[in-house]
């Protein structure tokens, strides 16, 4: 093969080479004319609207000329990583991640443009059983598991400042869900601020000390959000307003017949029926219309309080030095999508 043929192929190689690493936005490809267009979702294993739309297939039936690939992901700071690495377009992720993740050094392009659910008594710190502790302020030098940049961790800081302790005071230990249940069962821990379902397990053998619920009337609530890439948000807006009905359709379904939502989340979960009702009954959802309000997301002519509230969590962030610096109100603003609110939502 000649030099000139040779590089010219190898050009080409080159090309489709970074091509197939994606740019953020859906994935294309195909032949004789036509894209196959696909949204790559990361969701985690909490009782939700999102596990009920995943295992309806309602996106998929939406969106019949998408292939729509669904990723389990124990952790936000998995999905900021995954975010960062443009190797996913949706996501189901707590406010904590989220306020990381518009922070620097992330400062990752994605947009909050769904509220899934708030938490309440589905996310917990839990102590176990014989360690001696009966209040947070007992947790001085104690061990306590929970998944660092997640909501529960951001909710454990507040406990532990709420009570006065100092974080040097106790021995966080960085671990996922499933991990902190094993760790509870060989005894290495002694409580954690985790959720359903693992939260269910902690709570057979421990003793609650303080819920998200009670937190978030102290003035620190939590919140699971769905997030969007803005380059996907850019190329594809009408997929995104797709997800955006099926997810409110969940919503209604939580709200109307919470016993055949149970049945979606069950099979997810691979729990009982009646079990997976008890937790999403522990969960607080808001109607469709509710996302529009003044505490939520808003509407393009105002931007909703979420925004505040995520500046505020990267702030107590900041000040447990887990980020570099604040975003400005501002730019969390820009990165809420409220397009089409709340008319987009109706069914």
């Amino acid at each position: 093969m000649s030099r000139p043929r040779l590089t010219l192929l190898l050009s080409l190689v080159l090309i489709a080479a970074l091509a197939g690493c994606g740019n953020g936005t859906a994935a294309a490809g195909g032949g004789g004319g036509t894209k196959a267009k696909s949204i790559r979702i990361a969701y985690q294993a909490f009782p939700s609207g999102d596990l009920v739309v995943k295992n309806k297939k309602w996106l998929e039936q939406a969106l019949p000329g998408y292939t729509v690939q669904w990723t389990k992901f124990d952790s936000g700071a998995s999905i900021n990583t995954a975010f960062v690495a443009k190797s996913v377009d949706i996501a189901a992720i707590g406010s904590s991640p989220v306020a990381r993740g518009l922070s620097a050094p992330l400062n990752i392009p994605y947009q909050v443009a769904f509220v899934l659910d708030v938490a309440g008594d589905n996310e917990a710190l839990v102590a176990r059983n014989g360690s001696g502790i009966s209040s947070v302020k007992d947790l001085r030098g104690k061990k306590v598991a929970t998944p660092f940049a997640s909501t529960a961790h951001y909710s454990l800081l507040s406990a532990l400042s709420q009570a006065g302790v100092a974080e040097s005071e106790v021995k966080l230990i960085d671990l996922e869900p499933q991990d902190i249940v094993a760790s509870w069962a060989r005894g290495d821990i002694d409580a954690a601020y985790t959720w359903l379902p693992s939260l269910k397990e902690l709570k057979k053998t421990g003793k609650t000390l303080i819920s998200s619920r009670e937190l978030a009337t102290a003035g620190k609530p939590t919140l699971d959000l769905g997030v969007v890439s803005t380059a996907f948000v850019e190329a594809h807006p009408d997929a995104v307003d797709a997800w955006r009905k099926v997810e409110a359709k969940a919503l209604q379904l939580i709200a109307g017949d919470p016993g055949a939502a149970a049945q979606s989340v069950a099979a997810e979960l691979n729990l009982a029926v009646d079990d997976a009702k008890d937790q999403l009954s522990q969960g607080v959802f808001l109607k469709p219309a509710d996302l529009a309000a003044a505490e939520w997301l808003g509407t393009p002519d105002k931007v909703g309080g979420l925004a505040q509230n995520l500046v505020g969590a990267a702030q107590f962030l900041k000040d447990q030095q887990k980020i570099d610096a604040v975003p400005d109100l501002a730019t969390v603003q820009r990165a809420i999508y409220n397009k089409g609110l709340p008319d987009v939502l109706a069914p």
